[in-house]
């Protein structure tokens, strides 16, 4: 490929730039800012032109339809929709067995993620419900109810093209047509929580005991 040019370089160096204003300065930049910082300079340094940026179609339709799902999952959060209906669906399971329960808690904690565009917000709005519902119910071994949970967010995204912040990313690529990634998602979802339903419960209670 020949020679590193002044451009990569210079390239190098703002993404050493951007990975350090996202590490160490939090306190005094926020990491969009940090983002947009980085990237006017790529435009001031001419690594790349304002043309560059237009025409990468997939980055700005990631963006636009991203950013829209970010803000109607917190409206969910911020009106209630969220807790009502984690609440609902723990009172719809009286008179279970609390493993029953449990499984069909973690059931819900992992499909209700249709409903948002990032795990953090997730995990925040939704977690304490859920694990404050199953830790009310006697019988349920709460220290493993609350290990599946969290480990069944590392399988989550992959259920939507928004699941995750990377899920766009893939998604805009453009290898997986909107209605695969869809069913796939479904699908090896299905699988990875099955998996951690059916081999990691038994595995941590045998474990505990």
């Amino acid at each position: 490929m020949g020679k590193i040019s002044s451009k990569e370089v210079t390239m190098a160096l703002l993404a050493i730039l951007a990975l350090a204003l996202w590490i160490f300065g939090g306190k005094f930049i926020d990491a969009t800012m940090a983002a947009m910082v980085v990237i006017s300079l790529m435009i001031i340094t001419s690594v790349v032109t304002w043309d560059d940026i237009l025409a990468n179609r997939a980055a700005w339709n990631v963006l636009v339809w991203f950013a829209t799902l970010v803000a109607m999952a917190d409206g969910l959060n911020k009106v209630g929709f969220v807790k009502w209906f984690a609440t609902n669906m723990a009172g719809l399971m009286a008179g279970l067995t609390p493993i029953s329960i449990m499984l069909l808690l973690v059931l819900v904690f992992f499909f209700i993620h249709y409903f948002f565009a990032s795990l953090t917000a997730h995990t925040t709005a939704v977690l304490p419900v859920i694990l404050a519902a199953g830790a009310a119910i006697p019988g349920i071994p709460v220290k493993i109810f609350a290990m599946i949970l969290c480990y069944s967010l590392g399988i989550m995204g992959i259920l939507t093209p928004y699941a995750t912040g990377p899920s766009p990313v893939y998604f805009g690529s453009g290898y997986i047509n909107r209605k695969d990634f869809w069913r796939l998602g479904l699908i090896f979802g299905l699988i990875y929580l099955a998996v951690l339903m059916g081999i990691g419960i038994p595995y941590l209670m045998s474990v505990q005991l």
